[in-house]
């Protein structure tokens, strides 16, 4: 066998190796999807949709998710693109410091007046 012959079936192994090795990884991500996916569960679907799972029927393979008060849609299980967590925002312990500085610094784009220690009447750079 020449070189070339050997350089290819090495190339094509690892091809081979990663297509198993990817499919592993997504039949294990599904998995962990569908163990978080249960009724209550806030969910995000693969068109952008967002919910609450109310039932997943498993013999159809649908679930039922409410989009709003009292609207419920159908969907297929597979659909459903992750599980949504609730995002909880970090509040400062010590908020005063920073109204105390927002109070003192200028809003982006806002003209803030140039306080001059010196009196003289001297042209600054760029003047014309």
């Amino acid at each position: 066998m020449d070189s070339l012959t050997l350089v290819m079936l090495a190339v094509l192994a690892v091809l081979v190796f990663f297509m198993f090795r990817n499919g592993r990884k997504r039949k294990k991500d599904q998995e962990a999807l569908q163990a978080t996916m249960v009724p209550g569960a806030d969910v995000m679907t693969n068109f952008g949709m967002y919910g609450t799972i109310i039932a997943i029927d498993e013999e159809a393979n649908k679930v039922e998710l409410q989009i709003a008060p009292g609207v419920v849609v159908e969907i297929h299980r597979q659909t459903i693109a992750r599980v949504v967590e609730p995002v909880v925002a970090d509040v400062p312990e010590d908020s005063s410091v920073d109204s105390i500085d927002s109070l003192t610094e200028p809003e982006f784009g806002q003209r803030v007046a140039d306080v001059d220690t010196d009196t003289t009447d001297q042209p600054k750079k760029g003047d014309a």
